[in-house]
Formats: structure tokens, C-alpha cells, sequence
């Protein structure tokens, strides 16, 4: 499995549209892409406009292939540095449980 946690803190003045094209990566990740086993899009409940992807990939072939989708281009051709009140941040974990053979 790849997995990735990707950390953005975005300037109020453009939660909404962050939301918004985060929501179109996150659904045509889950929607269209047999290699990838989640995408979750989530707010840190105690920091308001700080926001978490959570995304699950069967190898580097299959987060390859989402780099390569109509989703993906959409998102990067969307976000401005200019909404990041900080560095985007990236997490590749190794995964532990459930073992790869379980994921669903």
C-alpha cells in the first residue's frame, strides 16, 4: 500500500474554494479509481481551516495513475499558493493494519 496524509492551513478568505476543489479530488479519486482504496478529505476539528487528506493507493502505480487523472489536474490547476497560510505538509506512511491482503 501507499499511503499519503497531506496537511494544508488555509487562509479563511478561501476555505470555501478550497473545500471546493478539494471535494473534486477526494469524490473522482473514490468514484473513478480502481487502485485507490480511500481518499478521505477531512477540517481538524480544534483548527479551523486546516485540512487533511488521507489517501490509501494498492502501490505507487496506482498513485501514478491518480496523478494522471482529469480530478487531479483540476485540483492542481486550481489551488493557488496564495490560499496556504502555510507549507503544505506530506506523510507516506508504511502500513501496519489492517495487513495489505485485508484492505477492501
Amino acid at each position: 500500500m501507499k499511503i499519503l496524509v497531506v496537511k494544508f492551513q488555509v487562509k479563511p478568505e478561501f476555505r470555501d474554494e478550497f473545500i471546493a476543489i478539494g471535494m473534486v479530488d477526494a469524490d473522482g479519486s473514490t468514484n473513478t479509481e480502481p487502485g485507490c482504496r480511500r481518499f478521505d478529505f477531512s477540517e481538524d476539528e480544534g483548527n479551523p481551516n486546516t485540512f487533511y487528506f488521507y489517501e490509501v493507493y494498492d502501490n505507487d502505480d496506482a498513485f501514478k495513475a491518480h496523478q494522471a487523472t482529469p480530478h487531479f489536474a483540476q485540483y492542481r490547476a486550481t489551488l493557488k499558493p496564495e490560499w496556504l497560510a502555510a507549507p503544505t505538509t506530506v506523510a507516506r506512511c508504511v502500513n501496519l493494519f489492517p495487513s495489505d491482503a485485508d484492505w477492501k
